[in-house]
């Protein structure tokens, strides 16, 4: 068994002076030097100790302090140690110099951003400030509208319905007096004029009939609309058309008007009487009222309704520039939804930059940490550790005088103490380049 740990510590001492040389071409005889010097304490003060293992966990102890003193002396030795953490420090200074830059970039961006939404939403309140001034102020936006259009229109389009329902009644019933109603003697000329029930007895009468006084209004509601139309431009024969239409319809009042006269002259017509004509269709009063009843109430009609037009136009005016505004409003939404995406991205960016650049600085500190430390190579320990191990297992195998059991017991529990201060150290067996800083 004694031969078992004397081979362990000679294959270990024999081959990690050999790794250390392969990190190290620097290493030469004096680490022969040192070793000796490591085995030679161990084997001393394993005699002094009796090979205690107590006594070795404290001298273990004395050791790594006394290894990491020597160290320290080795200024060169640490320089190099510390040279890919300060060239890592160096790199990492370098990248928190870029990240600073980036993130100033990206602030600046992302406050362009923000003054763009401010400038936008500015533009939004102003075209909604103007939408509801539009209707008051026009001439301020360079419209030519009326104030007040709304108003006026409405105004016009109440007198209108009347007068429409008037034209309506009036001219189903004398179309139907005109064409279809039997006069009789015994009813006064305004009842034979003007039946109340003129619509309900020309569709007892036929089809036909009613719906040729239900649609006559239409025709008349039709003229006017197109005198409308044609005055909407100015010109010659606009105005020939206007005054042809104008001449129809007061030539259809006409024909309504003579084809009742006819019928009541007819109702007291004699032998001596002459024939009914447009001389004296044109001397009878009730003539002139049918027409002037239907006709000027008509050119009435006709100038309310081109009125009300107008008004409608001078709204549409403003309606369609409140339109616009509304559109252009939609597409400023629209573009603040986009900046807000773009901000949303430079912001994701920005917190990344932070994070890094956090990162960076935590990495320099630790990196500082280290090079204001003495870098201990753990595997160097574990070298001379062992050596000195040696020269303790030495005493104990060769010069201690007890029973062999009694020196594989010691030597166990010995061997134990070893690995327990290794591992309290953090020094490691198996790693090459791992190290040991004593302030972190």
């Amino acid at each position: 068994m004694i031969a078992q740990i004397e081979e362990l510590f000679r294959s270990k001492t024999d081959s990690q002076p050999q790794n250390n040389q392969i990190q190290n071409p620097s290493i030469d005889d004096g680490d022969d030097v040192r070793k000796r010097t490591y085995h030679e304490a161990g084997f001393r003060d394993g005699s002094r100790n009796s090979g205690s293992p107590l006594a070795l966990s404290i001298c273990l102890n004395a050791i790594y302090a006394r290894f990491q003193n020597e160290e320290k002396e080795l200024i060169e030795k640490q320089q190099l140690a510390k040279e890919p953490y300060i060239n890592e420090q160096k790199t990492k200074e370098t990248e928190i110099k870029t990240l600073a830059i980036s993130k100033e970039n990206k602030e600046q961006q992302i406050n362009k951003l923000e003054s763009d939404i401010r400038t936008v939403k500015d533009n939004i309140e102003e075209l909604k400030f103007e939408i509801n001034d539009l209707p008051r102020n026009p001439e301020k936006y360079h419209i030519s509208a009326s104030k007040g259009a709304s108003s006026k229109f409405w105004i016009g389009l109440i007198i209108l319905m009347p007068l429409s329902l008037y034209l309506f009644t009036f001219y189903i019933s004398t179309s139907y007096s005109a064409f279809f109603k039997p006069f009789d003697a015994n009813s006064t000329i305004i009842m034979n004029v003007l039946d109340s029930k003129a619509f309900e007895k020309a569709w007892h009468d036929g089809s036909l009939e009613g719906a040729f006084v239900t649609f006559i209004p239409f025709v008349f509601l039709g003229l006017g609309y197109l005198i409308h139309m044609f005055g909407e431009v100015k010109s010659i024969g606009n105005y020939i058309k206007i005054a042809a239409l104008l001449l129809t319809t007061f030539v259809f009042d006409a024909i309504l008007a003579y084809q009742i006269e006819e019928k009541i002259y007819e109702l007291t017509k004699t032998f001596n009487t002459p024939d009914f004509n447009l001389p004296i269709a044109f001397g009878r009063i009730q003539f002139w009222g049918i027409i002037f009843a239907g006709f000027v109430v008509y050119l009435i009609w006709g100038v309310v309704f081109d009125f009300i037009m107008k008004e409608h136009r001078e709204k549409d005016k403003i309606k369609h520039e409140q339109l616009r505004r509304k559109k252009d409003i939609q597409i400023h939404q629209d573009r603040i939804s986009d900046i807000e995406i773009q901000k949303a991205k430079l912001t994701e960016e920005l917190n990344k930059f932070k994070t890094d650049s956090i990162a960076a600085q935590e990495r320099v500190k630790a990196l500082q940490n280290i090079i204001d430390a003495v870098i201990i190579p753990t595997k160097e320990y574990v070298l001379y550790a062992s050596e000195y191990m040696k020269g303790w297992i030495t005493f104990v195998s060769e010069k201690l005088h007890i029973s062999m059991h009694e020196k594989i017991v010691l030597q166990t529990e010995c061997i134990t103490c070893y690995h327990e201060n290794l591992k309290s150290v953090g020094a490691s067996e198996d790693s090459q380049n791992s190290v040991y800083v004593t302030n972190l």
